[in-house]
């Protein structure tokens, strides 16, 4: 077993020394019920100055049963009964329906307790200042007139920017991945803490470090790839973005919530919550080393057990998974939270327990700290411990956990939101500027003939036709920004008088693009066939054309029940795009095609008929003016596939990081993907010299520098991503034919060269053996770089034992 980072003992749960400060706090009790002022002889976890061990158990040792009930559930549709008509927060309603206090309210940003105009299961959405003013009477509430005054702990969900009104809402995560660029990442998630906490909410649901495995899954946008390793560093990047480093939290910082444990991005058929049937090597090989790299490298204040099934046993009872490897073996001393509905779901969809007593039970002994979004299981855990089937030590365990956050978030001292900030902030200039800063360096050329970048001078008519051209999409748990660009809106910005921009939207995807709605319809084809010929005639007489095809939000989502699906079993662009496509084709012009989409498509016919291709995933509220700026060449496209672009759906599951025995081939059809992980073209040309090694010969415990230059051979400024990667030729169980083990991206001006260094070391050049040890095998590595995974050079590395 692996000893635990020493840092994390900030986060000074003090599970082991809890019966030692019980007892002494016990002798300090008072009988009467203590208010929020502080005073000498206030209680000890009044006392900020105190640890934050001490603090819990003090408060632990004072509360009740059913108090102790009320910190680890949650109020999420619940809300309707705590509210006015309204939806003004009304203490007596609290009072009545949650005697024994509220413990957490999942997004307060969203108006429960009425249904919203266009769906009745969706959220009506607060204004900053109505959010604050929410948050603040609650805890208003909470601090002076419960029994112990304990705050609320509030989450909300922050992908890609808080998901709610007049946020800044940044680059979807895939596209955020297409950077390359984890200092730019951890940017984001420190201006997305900074919105989220200015409205008095300390606890984010993201980042998602689920490893992609399966385009059909419609999750896949949430993600940062398919690669453990790349993933493992965005992650990490987010979690410091999100909290800082440092405990309490700073006042403009969030605990993030690491998602989902673990499985959960290669379901089967591609179905969201289908069973993840790993074996323990598969997962501690590809889908644990995101995680555990967050757990030992930040403070990770929580983590969210995922709600399928591992080799047959769901996450939320899943101890070996929670208990002896994510607390034993990485040493995490945070909470673990559910997902939204999973308790239940082990009655309902799993059909392991026999009803919601039962699955609450073992979810608690499992180490679930905490029942989201409504407490369904968790509600009778008090009656489950009065009756001697849960021992309360189980329920003080995950009491403790949630009260740390509290403390650490520094509720107790400042539990309340800013309206003026969060107003500020809601828009301003700074956010605009990163949003924009991450589009450009998300967006990834994937083919060009030299048509790209356009001359402006040569234009006097440019077409902007597709679905996705005058349309914003934002991509899955999105906000409602105040300000935002689409791509027709930033053409136009640019070119001003210089050009004449036609426009038509071709065909349409669905009618809606409404996430949350559970219905999903798509445009009737007869009417978009009436639509391409529209465009046909729109852009018959340009000199170029830009076609903006891919997604809407309902076409690539999260599927979390079944009538709102978000899944699919063909790769295939939806609807009539296709139509669309070769019908702008044949028009014989320069057709530039753009995607703005969610999951990797199955669109070899259009790569090939292409002048060029631009990937752009969900570009955020700025990406207009990004895309713009990067087909007339103010900007040189940077970006690489976080993931593997299949030709089509029969190639699944496709990545680069196979095992030697896959991949051996198909009748009548290619093998190779359309686009490999890691690829991306630039307007300039880029040499990746051959990997020098430090020493030929290292020892297992050793070593190696690898050094490789790079330079820009072209007439461009750009930015390269350099790829470091391995391949251990013979051990005693499978190997992958390579692995991603160091990257850069480094911008170079035309002519520059500069030499890069990567350090690898026994973490880097381990496996997990035949008796599931972590070692170093002796043998001979390959260690292999380039600007993507298929487009390597090689140097030999040997191992003695």
């Amino acid at each position: 077993m692996e000893s635990a980072n020493p840092s994390r003992r900030r986060l000074a749960i003090g599970l082991g020394a809890g019966l030692c400060i019980a007892a002494v706090v016990a002798l300090k009790l008072n009988s009467g019920p203590q208010l929020a002022d502080a005073e000498p002889s206030a209680p000890l976890y009044r006392d900020p100055s105190a640890p934050v061990a001490t603090r819990v158990e003090d408060l632990l040792a004072r509360m009740t049963l059913d108090e102790k009930v009320a910190q680890i559930t949650t109020l999420w549709q619940g809300k309707a009964d705590i509210v006015d008509a309204e939806l003004n927060f009304d203490p007596a309603k609290a009072r009545d329906a949650h005697p024994h206090g509220i413990g957490h309210i999942a997004r307060p940003s969203d108006r429960r307790g009425a249904p919203s105009p266009d769906n009745d299961d969706g959220p009506r959405w607060r204004n900053p200042r109505d959010h604050v003013e929410f948050v603040n009477a609650v805890q208003k509430y909470a601090l002076e007139e419960t029994r112990l005054g304990i705050p609320v702990l509030f989450h909300e969900e922050a992908l890609h920017g808080l998901a709610a009104n007049d946020a800044t809402s940044f680059p979807q995560a895939i596209a955020l991945a297409s950077s390359w660029d984890p200092q730019l990442v951890q940017r984001v998630n420190a201006a997305i803490a900074g919105e989220v906490r200015a409205r008095g909410v300390p606890l984010v649901l993201s980042p998602v470090v689920d490893i992609a495995r399966d385009p059909r899954w419609g999750r896949i946008e949430e993600t940062f790839g398919e690669d453990p390793y790349l993933v493992g560093e965005m992650g990490v990047a987010a979690v410091k973005g999100l909290q800082g480093e440092t405990l309490p939290l700073a006042e403009d910082r969030v605990f993030a919530t690491l998602k989902h444990m673990t499985g959960h991005g290669q379901p089967e058929s591609g179905i969201n919550v289908g069973a993840a049937p790993f074996g323990e090597r598969t997962l501690r090989e590809y889908f644990f080393p995101p995680f555990e790299q967050v757990v030992k490298r930040t403070e990770l204040g929580a983590l969210m057990a995922s709600y399928n099934e591992i080799d047959g046993v769901p996450s939320h009872v899943n101890k070996w998974m929670l208990e002896e490897v994510l607390r034993g073996e990485w040493g995490f001393e945070g909470a673990v939270v559910s997902d939204y509905g999973a308790i239940p779901q082990l009655v309902d969809l799993h059909h392991l327990l026999p009803d919601m007593e039962s699955a609450a039970a073992a979810a608690l002994g499992a180490g679930v700290d905490s029942d989201l979004p409504d407490g369904q299981g968790y509600i009778t855990l008090a009656a489950a411990v009065r009756e001697g089937r849960v021992p309360e030590a189980q329920l003080d365990d995950a009491v403790r956990r949630m009260l740390t956050l509290k403390f650490n978030a520094g509720l107790f001292e400042n539990p309340y939101g800013d309206p003026d900030r969060a107003e500020t902030l809601a828009g301003e200039p700074e956010a605009r500027e990163l949003a924009l800063e991450a589009a450009r360096k998300s967006l990834v050329l994937l083919k060009n003939d030299g048509t790209l970048p356009l001359d402006e001078s040569a234009l006097k008519t440019l077409a902007v036709i597709g679905p996705n051209a005058a349309a914003l999409r934002l991509g899955g748990y999105s906000g409602q920004p105040r300000h935002t660009v689409s791509i027709l809106d930033g053409i136009q910005a640019r070119l001003g008088d210089a050009a004449n921009v036609v426009h038509s939207e071709g065909a349409r995807i669905t009618e809606s693009s409404d996430w949350w709605a559970s219905e999903v319809t798509q445009a009737d084809p007869q009417e978009n066939r009436e639509r391409i010929q529209q465009a046909v005639q729109v852009a018959q007489d340009a000199d170029a054309i830009v076609l903006v095809l891919g997604d809407t939000e309902q076409t690539s989502r999260e599927a979390w029940a079944n009538n709102h699906l978000g899944d699919r079993s063909s790769l295939r662009l939806v609807g009539e795009q296709e139509e669309l496509a070769q019908a702008m084709f044949e028009l014989g012009k320069p057709v530039v095609v753009v995607l703005i989409n969610g999951r990797p498509p199955a669109l070899e016919n259009i790569a090939a008929r292409a002048n060029s291709l631009i990937e752009g995933w969900y570009l955020g509220q700025e990406g207009g003016t990004a895309v713009a700026e990067a087909l007339f060449g103010d900007i040189n496209p940077g970006g690489k596939l976080p993931v593997t672009f299949p030709r089509n759906v029969g190639q699944l599951p496709l990545y680069y990081n196979h095992k030697p025995s896959s991949r051996r081939g198909y009748l009548f059809d290619d093998k190779s993907p359309l686009f490999p992980f890691g690829y991306g073209l630039s307007y300039t040309t880029f040499k990746i010299g051959e990997p020098q090694l430090s020493a030929p010969t290292i020892k297992t415990d050793g070593s190696v520098q690898v050094s490789v230059a790079v330079e820009n051979t072209g007439g461009y400024p750009g930015d390269e991503v350099v790829q470091l990667y391995i391949r251990d030729r013979v051990a005693s169980v499978t190997r992958p034919v390579k692995e991603l083990r160091g990257f850069r991206r480094v911008t170079l001006q035309p002519g520059e060269k500069r030499e890069l260094r990567f350090t690898l070391g026994p973490e880097a050049l381990s496996l997990w053996n035949s008796t599931m040890q972590r070692v170093v095998e002796p043998g001979e590595f390959e260690i292999m770089v380039g600007g993507n995974s298929a487009d390597l050079k090689t140097a030999t590395l040997m191992v003695e034992g």
